[in-house]
């Protein structure tokens, strides 16, 4: 008999690559951490503040805080934590949402009063809030909250709405990032004193990498975590296919110029756009070959002529139910049925015969035994049976089988009778059999029967 090893499902997240993924997002975790902690410590504590360096101070406090309660929410969102950490997680979500809202309110308050100096063009100018946070870093801090605290949810709908907010999280920090990169600060029409700053990026890249990583375990973004090949695809194309379109524009000597932003912001947006039609593309392109490779991967574990389990389908599954039968403690049994004659039949009416046979007896086996037992054609004639029964329950089936045989044989219009030995065995709780003892056992009992017949016919 084969090893038997079942492996993993295509659409289960790789083991490996989860375990890399917890030491990068505790490294996120720590790097916001400690840059919100001494931004804070600047801001409150002026005196130990003067020993770190000034440009510190770029990041404001209400910036810090709310990334501080981000990074501890997204970390109790983690599953190794109780139902009342994760409460907490939900809480500290909903105040960094909060934050960015009355933040960004604050912002509208003053357009909608007709304070248009709020918003300087002027790079040299000063802004009357050089202490508050940007309107974009608002937007990301609002965007973030509402991604972490949904980003536990099953339900349909609503993960496909938590898939959304993150993908506009995403995008935000990608035209942030990419608008760094060009050098252009004035996308929401703000001065140089009110920029997004280079620690308040960084905060916002890492935070987003763990969020889109934790959303990832579940949704549209799976993908990216998964085992088979389509995944594989993503993980090496998806950074190539976000960063090359911002680095051919950052390459770029003349830009198309816009009387709406900045020439170095107008570059960035449209490179952005660009990095996610090509993103979503690349989706489009993964989930296809996923749904070829899981068509594929069925197929593998079936036999093309029975529609039942194959050698190695029959294997797999019928592993998984003895352990689970072994962890409830409930009886499991084996049975192992061989067409008798299959070989006779095939030289007097023809291998169509035969395999009309072979069809007949798996819509049988089918038809008699439950849909939660693994059934296999894991031979030429040969069947097999795997599921929790006790030994009564086995041969009872096993009855019922052989009277549905005898009624299809004694009905008009077959020419082939359908003649089958059967073997059963049936582990007791307090053994610890493997299935491939399990088979050997039901397999020597079907040739004891067979002789059995021969020696009658004898």
């Amino acid at each position: 008999m084969p090893n038997i090893n079942p492996p993993l499902s295509i659409d289960d997240s790789d083991p490996e690559l989860l375990r890399k993924l917890a030491t990068i997002k505790l490294f996120c975790f720590l790097a916001v951490a400690c840059i919100g902690v001494v931004t804070l410590i600047c801001w409150y504590f002026p005196l130990l503040g003067k020993f770190v360096p000034g440009g510190w101070r770029l990041m404001t406090a209400e910036t810090a805080l709310g990334l501080l309660l981000s990074a501890f929410s997204l970390e109790f969102s983690e599953k190794r934590h109780s139902i009342r950490i994760k409460r907490l997680n939900l809480l500290l979500a909903v105040l960094t949402a909060l934050l960015g809202a009355v933040i960004l309110g604050e912002y509208a308050f003053h357009i909608s009063a007709g304070l248009e100096h709020v918003f300087p063009f002027d790079p040299n100018s000063t802004s009357p809030w050089p202490d508050r946070p940007s309107p974009q870093t608002a937007s990301g801090l609002l965007l973030l909250g509402i991604t972490i605290a949904m980003i536990r949810v099953r339900a349909r709908i609503a993960v496909h709405i938590a898939d959304f907010f993150t993908i506009c999280l995403a995008l935000l920090v990608l035209v942030l990032a990419s608008g760094e990169i060009f050098g252009a600060m004035r996308i929401f029409a703000l001065s140089e004193v009110t920029r997004t700053s280079p620690q308040t990026l960084l905060c916002f890249v890492l935070l987003t990498f763990v969020a889109f990583c934790r959303r990832a375990e579940k949704g549209i973004f799976s993908i990216f975590l998964g085992r088979g090949i389509g995944s594989r695809i993503a993980r090496i194309l998806g950074p190539v296919i976000l960063l090359l379109p911002i680095l051919r524009e950052f390459t770029r000597q003349h830009v198309i110029r816009s009387q709406i932003f900045p020439e170095h912001y107008a570059t960035a947006i449209l490179a952005s756009i660009t990095a996610a039609m090509s993103f979503v593309f690349l989706m489009f392109l993964v989930w296809y070959i996923r749904s070829m490779e899981a068509e594929i991967h069925d197929l593998s574990l079936r036999d093309e002529l029975t529609g039942l389990y194959n050698l190695r389908g029959f294997n797999i599954l019928a592993e998984q139910a003895r352990r689970l039968a072994q962890r409830s403690k409930a009886p499991f049994s084996v049975l192992f049925i061989d067409l008798d004659e299959l070989k006779q039949i095939n030289d007097v009416h023809g291998h169509g015969a035969g395999s009309a046979t072979l069809s007949e007896i798996a819509e049988l086996i089918q038809a008699t035994f439950r849909e939660t037992d693994v059934i296999g054609r894991i031979g030429g004639d040969e069947f097999a049976v795997a599921g929790q029964f006790s030994d009564d329950a086995v041969s009872v089936a096993v009855q019922r089988l052989r009277a549905a045989s005898a009624e299809r044989n004694s009905s008009v219009g077959h020419r082939v009778a359908l003649s089958f030995s059967v073997g059963q065995v049936t582990s007791i709780v307090t053994e610890h059999e493997s299935l491939e003892a399990l088979i050997a056992k039901a397999d020597q009992s079907m040739y004891e029967e067979k002789r059995r017949k021969k020696s009658h016919l004898g």
